[in-house]
């Protein structure tokens, strides 16, 4: 068949088969056992749906298709690959890496959270980056501590 004949890639389905790399944290990656266990599920989800998507039989489609998987796994190949496995903490005597942490706010509010890596970190589901504002303060401090967050102040009650 000629070239004359084949269809050629828009510039549009160009730019969609070439998404950006997703941003990586110049922090270091710290996570928990069941935050790298996430990391490599994560992989194995975006390969399945790469895989998936090699039997579309339009070049271009199929391009399209594979743009996202292909950038989720630039992007757990990286982050598995850096990953720093902290152990759970040993001491319940102050806030650490892993550690689940209560505290109680000015307007009576009480928060749970367990601090962990940027990956796993989810506050719906009571996980707190260990570079976040809150958990950055927290780190080191023993339950009765008070830290100040913009106008309010946070008092440790319990660390687990």
């Amino acid at each position: 068949m000629s070239v004359a004949f084949t269809k050629e890639e828009s510039a549009e389905t160009a730019a969609e088969t070439l998404l950006p790399d997703r941003p990586v944290s110049p922090h270091p990656n710290l996570v928990t056992e069941a935050g790298l266990k996430a990391l490599k599920l994560q992989f194995q989800q975006a390969r399945q749906a790469y895989d998936a998507i090699s039997t579309i039989e339009d070049v271009n489609e199929r391009r399209r298709q594979a743009a996202s998987p292909l950038r989720d796994l630039r992007y757990f190949a990286e982050r598995i690959r850096t990953a720093q496995l902290v152990p759970d903490p040993t001491s319940l005597a102050t806030v650490g890496f892993g550690s689940t942490v209560t505290f109680s706010r000015d307007d009576g509010r009480v928060q749970t959270y367990r601090i962990v890596g940027e990956d796993e970190a989810d506050p719906k589901r009571g996980t707190i980056s260990y570079v976040s504002p809150v958990a950055r303060l927290l780190m080191g401090r023993a339950v009765g501590h008070i830290v100040s967050v913009g106008d309010q102040e946070l008092e440790i009650v319990a660390i687990g």
